[in-house]
Parts: C-alpha cells; structure tokens; sequence
C-alpha cells in the first residue's frame, strides 16, 4: 500500500511540515538558550572591564574639568596668587561629583616632588577635615599596608599622572574600603589634585545592572520561545493557505514592485528641479535679509544725520533771526551782514561735510582697500557721535595707528557701526549711569582682535550665539529686526574671512572681532 497518495498528499505534506517545523523550533530553541547565557557571561566579563575603564575615564576627565576650571580662575588680573589659590581651595571643598559625595576632590600641596616624610600638605579632602592642613609622607600605609602615596608620586614623576587603588575610610562612615583613584600634577601651584570612586560602589552598581541584566535576558528567552511556539502556529495554519494564494502575492507583489519603480523614475525625474526651486528660494529669502539690512542701515543713516544736522540748524535759525531782528530795528549794517554771512557759511559748510561723511560711508564699493583701523573707526565713530554724547555715553578708543587692514572698508565700518549702535540702544534702553563704550585692540600671535566692549549688564539668553540668528531680537515691541548682527556676521566670516564672537566683558557685553592679516 503506498503511504503517498494523490488524496493524502496535501495532509502527508502538512504532517511532514509540522514535523520538521517543530523539530527545528526544538532545536533553536536549546541552542538559542544556551548560547545567550554563554553570551551573557562573556558580555558581563567584557561589561565589568569597560565599566572599571569608564570609571577611570570619567575621573580623568573630572580632573580635567576642575583644572580647567583653576586655569581660568587663574587668569583673574585682580587677585593676587595667593588669593586665586584661596578661592580656589574655598571652591573644591564643596564640588562633589554624586548625591552622596563619595566622590569628590581632594589637594595635596606638594612641598618635596621626591616624597618622603613632610613631603605634602593637606588643602582640601571633605571627608577627612582632620587632615586639612596637616603634613603628610609617602611612608603612610593603608589598611591593607599599601604605601599608596609613594605609588602616585612615583607615577606623578614619571608623567605626571597616576592611577591607584587603596584601602581608604568611605565618607559618613567608619567603613574602610578599597577605592580606585586619578591623581594629577598641576605644576603652576605645585598641587596634586585628586578624585576617587569606592570599588564596593562600582561593584554594586555591577551587580545591580547584571541582576537587572538577568531578569531582561530571561524575559527575552521565554518571549522569543514563546514566539517561537506561536510562529510555528502561525505557520502551520498559513502553509495551508499559502500553495492556495502563493500565485495573488507574487501578481500583487509585481503590480507593487512596477509601482514603485514608476514613482521613483518620476522621483529622479523631479528630483533635480525641486532642489534647484529650494535653493533659488534659500537665495531670494538671503536677498530679502540684505535688501532688509540696507533699508535699517539708511534709517539710521537718516537718523544719525538728524542727530548730527539738529545743532547746525538750531544755529542757523539763531543767525536768521538775529538779522531778522536787526533788519526791522533798522541797525543791519553791512559789517554786521557781512559776520552773520560769514557765520551761516561756516554753519552750512559744516552740514555739507557731514552730508559727504554719510554718503562717503554708505557708497558701495566691491573692491578690496588698505586702511588704517584707527581711522575707520573714527569715521565710524562720527556717524554716532551725536547721539552719544546726547545720552552722556563715554567713548573710549585705544587702538594703535600703525594696524591696517586690507578689506572691504564700508562693509567693515557698517559691522562696527551695527555693534557700537546695539551697545548704544542697551545702555539708553536699560539706563545705565555713567555709560561708556570700549573699544580696543590686542594682538596674539599674527593675529589682531578688535574688542568693542559696553557696560550695559550683557547679553542674558543661552546660547550667546543665538543673537547672530536672523530675526532674533532683544529689543522690546518693534524697535529691533533681528537681522544687524545676523549680517554683521556674515559680513565679517563670508566676506573678510575673519570671526565675529560675543562674550561676557566685566560689566556688559563684549564683542570680538578676530580679523585677517
């Protein structure tokens, strides 16, 4: 009797599925098993040496952190060393780098690099405020007898760093335990300063993410056999109906496959016209900002031409009404005539060189020129001079004579004038007594830095660099567009090839700009 028939095929063919599917679910299922938990003890074994790693890396880099912090402590000019390092002490006795303040700084003022008894002082431990002050030696063992202090200078000698793990009492507690630790010489105050993680901590924590470890891998072994289970279910049913519907899938696979390639041919095909339409966008949006830029600079222009014409044209009114007065009391003789004549042309005059002044100053020009800093400042500087001294704001130039530039002079003079007319508005808007803008410069290396520096309070949003985004303002209601400085940046970075940066000066803001030789 044959076991294959042509009315049993169909069920000995779904016997023979089922048969071979669970045995294959069987199958991976143990080897699944057993090779996650082999896997899981090599990862926890892998995961415990890159934690210890972890660990001393992020001491490390809190050692870094905290002398950079000193070094810019440092650069304070009105202190004294010994009082930077008095702040300084007063500063890393209450950083810590955790809630329980088990790991926090320690300072050895070190008074013999070779070791030795005596060989250091004290400055700062938080956990054991006894010691603060004391002299301490390299011959001091720890609980384990461990001479760790001679370890780290030796260390310290050779590069001048050290890592080392001692026994060492754990903070609020009378607990002595092992604790890994990264010591660093700062060689300016001869001070090693240190910071250190107790082992029991890092091997809790271990133990606590392998336990937690644990729980996940098992989850994910009885979801995946529980999967497996269902998948082999599924399948069962589905081999039924597939050999019925194998044929629809691939028609409507093919029909999805060409629609697909269809929409893709079309894709490519617009691809190109869409990115060039984005981009003539992006190029109009930037023409509208500069177009913007030059409409806000010709009202100030209009503006400081008012502030600049308002006295000239109050002492022309005075010489009309002065030969006014005198016509009609009939004493306007030729003399007097002559000397108010002569007065009203030195008023006009007056007004028409600073008509050329503005109109010197906005005329465009695209090509490259060599010229003084000093005197594009001045001429800078004559735009606003009217109202600066209007509102009794001290102008303070110290910029040498022989520092020349050789760029576009009236797109650098209209950064200056749009850094000098915000430090204006700040100090009118928040009323500040006794005003005054800085303006200097200092050279480092080959390269020049002009500061322009105001004593209005700074800049109070974070990010600084937000103020260069277009359309950002911090002027109320309607009186700022946001576009000044988003232009003068790009003035100075695209156009002169330098930087342009914004920092907290002593008493307001203070900008930078890092220029060209």
């Amino acid at each position: 009797m044959k076991l294959i028939t042509e009315q049993n095929i169909s069920k000995i063919t779904i016997y023979v599925f089922i048969i071979i599917m669970s045995t294959m679910i069987l199958m991976i299922s143990y080897f699944y098993v057993k090779k996650t938990y082999e896997d899981f003890d090599k990862q926890m074994d892998r995961y415990v040496q890159e934690y210890y790693k972890t660990q001393k890396m992020s001491l490390k880099k809190e050692i870094d952190t905290i002398i950079d912090i000193i070094k810019y402590n440092a650069t304070k000019n009105d202190e004294s060393e010994e009082e930077l390092k008095k702040d300084t002490v007063r500063l890393l006795n209450n950083i810590s780098f955790d809630s329980n303040k088990s790991n926090y700084i320690f300072v050895y003022d070190i008074l013999d690099i070779n070791g030795g008894d005596n060989f250091a002082v004290m400055l700062v431990n938080p956990n054991r405020p006894d010691l603060r002050g004391n002299l301490l030696s390299t011959n001091y063992k720890d609980a384990n007898g461990k001479k760790f202090r001679e370890e780290f200078m030796k260390n310290i000698r050779k590069k001048g760093d050290s890592y080392s793990q001692y026994a060492y009492k754990k903070v609020g507690t009378n607990e002595v335990n092992q604790k890994l630790s990264y010591f660093k010489y700062y060689p300016r105050w001869k001070w090693v300063i240190a910071v250190g993680v107790y082992t029991d901590d890092i091997e809790n924590e271990i133990a606590k993410n392998k336990e937690e470890l644990q729980k996940t891998i098992k989850n994910q072994v009885v979801q995946n056999i529980l999967l497996f289970l269902m998948f082999l279910s599924i399948a069962i049913v589905i081999s039924i109906l597939v050999s019925q519907k194998i044929d629809d899938v691939l028609k409507s696979y093919q029909k999805r496959v060409k629609a697909k390639t269809d929409e893709l041919n079309e894709l490519n095909e617009t691809l190109e016209r869409r990115v060039q339409n984005e981009i003539e966008k992006n190029r109009e949006q930037e023409q509208l900002l500069v177009q913007k830029s030059k409409f806000i600079a010709l009202g100030e222009m209009i503006s400081n031409i008012a502030h600049q014409w308002r006295q000239p044209l109050s002492e022309l009114s005075s010489i009309l009404m002065n030969i006014k007065f005198k016509y009609y009391t009939q004493k306007l003789d030729d003399e007097l005539m002559d000397k108010k004549t002569k007065e009203a042309e030195v008023v006009l005059e007056y007004m028409s060189h600073t008509i050329d002044d503005f109109r010197n100053f906005f005329l465009p020009k695209k090509e490259k020129e060599k010229f003084s800093l000093r005197e594009a400042v001045d001429s800078t500087i004559t735009i606003v001079s009217s109202a600066l001294a209007n509102n009794n704001i001290k102008i303070e130039i110290d910029i040498a004579k022989n520092i020349t530039l050789n760029t576009y002079a009236n797109e650098f003079q209209q950064v200056l004038l749009n850094i000098i007319t915000n430090a204006k508005d700040v100090l009118i808007q928040k009323k500040v007594e006794n005003p005054w803008i800085k303006i200097y410069t200092r050279k480092i290396n080959d390269i020049t830095i002009l500061y322009i520096e105001d004593n209005g309070g700074g800049i109070k949003v974070e990010p600084k660099s937000k103020i260069f985004e277009p359309y950002f303002t911090t002027k109320k209601d309607s009186d700022g567009t946001g576009i000044g400085l988003y232009m003068s940046k790009t003035i100075v970075e695209k156009n002169i090839n330098g930087k342009l940066l914004v920092k907290d000066g002593s008493l307001g803001a203070r900008f930078e700009i890092i220029l060209p030789n």
